[in-house]
């Protein structure tokens, strides 16, 4: 379900990842959800990740969005046709990734790939409809798997790196991925975000 081939190590270190106790794995095959997430981020690997040049790097799922349908970005209201649809989903659509979608309609060049530093769903226990910011323990944990993701595309050298926000930025940085960030599209960034992002077209 999770494919073969030049995404092999990415799937290997994000299976690798701990999970806390105020975090939700996204892609246990162990669930019923985790497979139809792992199936869904799967086919976006397949669909974007072929040809794209650009990594675009948010911080953490959140319980809106990502939580629900596996893949970056992407809330009920954006999911497309290709993919598996959540049974009982926890929202129907998330503000975040209504801006990026909207954003990456107007893009010109090859679709950035989207991912999180931290792949798991990190919230405030005990409720998992929350999120928080993930820890510096959980951000080194996770910090392989986008330089799996990152080697699958083609390397630091064929692959621009761009970070969701500061605290994305930040988190990279630990993780020893230099990144350029553009804003948030969050509380109040989506106009900025949009013009940030966009400028980055080529």
């Amino acid at each position: 379900m999770s494919g073969t081939g030049r995404f092999d190590g990415f799937w290997g270190a994000l299976d690798a990842v701990p999970v806390a106790d105020d975090a939700e794995a996204l892609y246990d095959v162990e669930s019923e959800e985790g497979r139809l997430r792992r199936s869904n981020l799967s086919r976006y690997l397949s669909l974007v990740g072929e040809g794209a040049d650009t990594l675009l790097v948010a911080e953490a799922p959140g319980w809106r969005g990502m939580t629900n349908t596996g893949v970056p970005f992407t809330s009920m209201r954006e999911l497309g046709r290709e993919y598996l649809v959540p049974p009982a989903p926890t929202a129907p659509w998330e503000a975040s990734s209504r801006v990026v979608q909207a954003a990456l309609e107007s893009w010109q060049g090859a679709l950035p790939l989207a991912w999180a530093i931290f792949p798991h769903h990190p919230f405030a226990a005990p409720d998992r409809l929350t999120n928080r910011t993930p820890r510096p323990a959980e951000v080194r944990d996770g910090a392989p798997v986008a330089l799996a993701l990152l080697d699958a595309l083609g390397g630091a050298a064929a692959v621009r790196v761009v970070a969701v926000g500061r605290k994305a930025q930040g988190a990279l940085a630990l993780a020893g991925i230099d990144a350029v960030a553009v804003r948030h599209p969050a509380q109040g960034g989506a106009r900025q975000f949009t013009e940030q992002l966009l400028a980055l077209d080529h």
